[in-house]
Parts: C-alpha cells; sequence; structure tokens
C-alpha cells in the first residue's frame, strides 16, 4: 500500500483533509488518473488487493472508500467489504463499466447496502469530485445528526446516560428479557455525603468526584451493559442477561470501586472520603410485571442501604427475606 498525492477537496472534518481510500482491485490506474488532476489538499491511500483493502479500511478511518473491484458485478468483494464498511459507517463510491452498474446497483441492494453512490469508470475527474464531494457532505450531516442525539441522551459532565434514555432503554432491556425469558438486573447506586462536599469545598471539586465517581462505574462494567446519571450524585446501571448471583459480585465491584477513589481532589489536593450507598434487584424474565416494578424494588432496596448506614449494598429480595445482602461492607 502506498501513498499517493490528492485529489480536489474542500478542507472538512475539523479542518484536515478528508481521508479517501482508493481499492483499485481492477487494476484500471484510477490512481494515476486522480492524480495528475489533482488541485486540492487531500489524504489519498492506494491499495490493489482486497485483504490491504480491508486491513486499509479498519486501520486508517478513511472518510470515503473508491472502490474499483476486480469483477464485473463485484459481488464477492462487496460481500467482503459491506460488513465492515457499514460497521465503520463510511461512505462508498462504487466505480462500474457501462451496463455492469446496474448489476452492481442490485448486488448493493441485495447487501442492504447503505450510503453510497455509483459512477462509470470513464468519467472525468470533475465527475469524480462531484460524487466524492456530495459523500463527504452526506457523511458531514449524518455525524451531525449523531453527535446531537449523542449529547441529547447522554449527560454533559459524565457521558452517561440522561435519565429519560436511561429509562427508555431499561423499558427496552426489560421488554426483551419478558419476552425471552432472560435475566435482568437493575443497580441504583447513591454517593454518600455528597452534600458535605459541595459544603465543605467549591464545586470544582464536587464535579471532579461526580466524574470520577462515572469513570469508575465505566471501567466495571461490560460493554453490554448500559450506565447512566438520574440525578446529582444518583446513577443507575442496567445489567442485562445477569442472575441474582453475578449481580451480587458485580454491585460489590462497583462499591470497592468507588471506596476506592477516597484522595485527594482539586489543585489545592483536598481530601475527600467517598463512598456510595447501592440497591439492587433482579428479573428472570417471569417473576416482574413493568421496567417500573423493578426499579422500585431497586429504589427501596436503596433506601434501606441509607438506613443501615452507607457504603453498603441491599439486595431487595434478601431484604424482604430478613437476611443482609450478598454485597456488604
Amino acid at each position: 500500500m502506498d501513498s499517493l498525492s490528492p485529489i480536489p477537496e474542500r478542507r472538512q472534518n475539523g479542518g484536515r483533509p478528508p481521508r479517501l481510500l482508493l481499492c483499485d482491485h481492477r487494476g484500471s490506474r484510477l490512481a494515476e488518473k486522480l492524480r495528475l488532476g489533482s488541485r486540492h489538499p487531500s489524504e489519498v491511500s492506494h491499495s490493489n488487493r482486497l485483504r490491504d483493502s480491508l486491513l486499509a479500511l479498519a486501520s486508517q478511518d478513511p472518510d470515503v472508500l473508491i472502490l474499483d473491484p476486480l469483477s464485473a458485478t463485484g459481488r464477492a468483494e462487496l460481500e467482503v467489504i459491506e460488513q465492515e464498511r457499514s460497521r465503520l459507517g463510511v461512505p462508498l463510491l462504487l466505480v462500474h463499466s457501462g451496463l455492469a452498474g446496474r448489476e452492481l446497483l442490485a448486488n448493493l441492494n441485495a447487501l442492504g447496502a447503505t450510503h453510497f453512490d455509483l459512477i462509470d469508470r470513464s468519467a472525468p475527474l470533475d465527475e469524480y469530485w462531484m460524487r466524492i464531494q456530495r459523500l463527504l457532505e452526506e457523511r458531514r450531516a449524518r455525524n451531525e445528526i449523531r453527535e446531537l442525539r449523542h449529547r441529547a441522551a447522554h449527560d454533559d459532565r459524565t457521558d452517561l446516560l440522561r435519565p429519560a434514555a436511561f429509562q427508555t432503554r431499561l423499558g427496552e432491556h426489560f421488554s426483551a428479557a419478558q419476552r425471552h425469558g432472560l435475566h435482568l438486573a437493575l443497580v441504583l447506586i447513591d454517593l454518600d455525603g455528597f452534600g458535605k462536599v459541595n459544603k465543605v469545598h467549591d464545586h470544582t471539586i464536587g464535579d471532579e468526584v461526580i466524574q470520577r465517581v462515572a469513570e469508575a462505574v465505566r471501567r466495571t462494567l461490560r460493554v453490554e451493559d448500559i450506565a447512566g446519571r438520574l440525578g446529582g450524585d444518583e446513577f443507575a446501571v442496567v445489567l442485562p442477561y445477569t442472575k441474582n448471583t453475578d449481580a451480587a459480585r458485580v454491585v460489590e465491584r462497583l462499591r470497592e470501586e468507588i471506596n476506592r477513589l477516597t484522595g485527594s481532589f482539586g489543585e489545592g489536593r483536598a481530601l475527600v472520603r467517598v463512598a456510595a450507598s447501592l440497591g439492587y434487584e433482579t428479573f428472570d424474565g417471569r417473576d416482574l410485571q413493568s421496567a417500573s416494578e423493578l426499579r422500585a424494588h431497586a429504589e427501596r432496596a436503596l433506601r434501606e442501604a441509607k438506613t443501615r448506614g452507607g457504603n453498603l449494598a441491599v439486595y431487595y429480595r434478601a431484604l424482604l427475606a430478613g437476611s443482609e445482602s450478598p454485597a456488604t461492607r
């Protein structure tokens, strides 16, 4: 794989020239055509084998993929490339010749492909430029929409889900668990004595505590787990596919990770004790009627943990049975 001179492009993507990946599997010398006509900065990488193209797609984060397939229909290559391309959200400019464009389009539609365009191999350079520019602008618009949606759903300080978004995800997972008979756990977390932190220290210390707690929660969880910030010092976690014994272990790890945050905060290195109360409830796919009931049980367990002095985790069902939670101080 080698780097080539740029093809025409306006600066986008935060001011940097866009990255284009040219996969010339057919050996049609497209790279030379684009290089000879270049007038503006862009970063172009070139590959002529499918394996190299897949590696470049995964490692280089291109803004547009330009593919000239080895075969006229391109089906074999498209099947391999499409999954990775769609996962990364990279738009595709597919090069074809004459009537082969119809079959390429049919193959793309059969694969469920989106965010692509086709161009005849013999098209003038300005036509290539116009198609590439349009794909870049469409991707930028999609990214802006995605960013707006992310900001609407996530807390500014912690990047955890906001309350409404968290409740929506909890409802979705509860419905799926109920439909398929899957296990699920809900954990509620409330920091102990956090109000005193803001009274004794300035709010920048409190903000740093919240950020570090969010990071500790995120570190403790699996990829499939969901975390949200419900209020000033309140957090929540959904643990899909998790039975009560496994939930107890996760809850105890969460409590320990939060405890380990006790130490110095801020520029003045103020000493802050960090601890939390946790309440949790589990669902086996059949024994509760709604996500609201699951949350009400977890809230009841959390209140009990607070009543007992904090720095403690309480399991709702253990509370009903009159026994200590599997996760203790």
